[in-house]
């Protein structure tokens, strides 16, 4: 029983001397923080919330910006189609063409007929009527040279997730910064009001006084 109450010492020691460490050293971190509040808040009025502000202002306008932006296009787009063409049109001869075509030949006054040739020859010049009826291949490239205007909202993009995910954080952050006292007056005034508020409560909601 001794040896048990012997091994127990050491351990509910260390426990009294870890709890009354911790205590210290929460008391001296709560102290270094209200000591160090004075000084710390007029640098966050002055540099952290103008940043702040000024980060969460730039993140929520790019994320609401267009991108605005005129394309040039300049290319060439193969074509190609088969084209009928049926139409009547008067070709011109460009030399003299002779022809010589069968013909026959009625003698006058019942002598027969007499079965022969004609030549002749058709003028340089000459215009002729002609129906066509045929099917054209057309191969060819159009060149393309068009002046494109672009206008795509960044949410709409890539970038649309990233912006936002840095609005959400900033945004709190920054309303956390705008109402923290602006200086160290501010804060000993919002001090003395949370001290002053509970005993006005209790002087509101607490029982009447007896008559005398």
């Amino acid at each position: 029983m001794k040896d048990a109450l012997w091994q127990a010492r050491p351990w509910q020691a260390f426990k009294n001397f870890a709890i009354i460490f911790s205590f210290i050293m929460n008391f001296i971190l709560l102290l270094v923080l209200l000591l160090s509040a004075p000084l710390l808040l007029p640098g966050v009025r002055t540099i952290a919330t103008p940043l702040v502000g000024g980060l969460a202002e730039s993140f929520v306008q790019m994320n609401e910006a267009n991108i605005e932006r005129t394309i040039s296009v300049e290319d060439e787009i193969p074509v190609t189609f088969t084209l009928p063409l049926q139409q009547t049109t008067d070709v011109v001869l460009v030399e003299p063409v002779p022809l010589t075509v069968p013909a026959t030949f009625n003698l006058p006054g019942g002598g027969g007929t007499i079965n022969g040739t004609v030549s002749i020859q058709l003028p340089q010049g000459l215009a002729l009527p002609v129906a066509l009826n045929m099917q054209v291949p057309v191969s060819s490239t159009v060149p393309v040279n068009l002046e494109v205007a672009v206008d795509i909202p960044l949410q709409e993009t890539e970038l649309g997730a990233p912006f936002a995910t840095l609005e959400g954080l900033f945004i709190p952050l920054d309303s956390f910064l705008k109402q923290l006292p602006g200086d160290n007056d501010e804060l000993f005034d919002r001090l003395q009001s949370v001290e002053k508020a509970p005993a006005s409560s209790d002087a509101v909601g607490g029982p009447p006084a007896p008559p005398e």
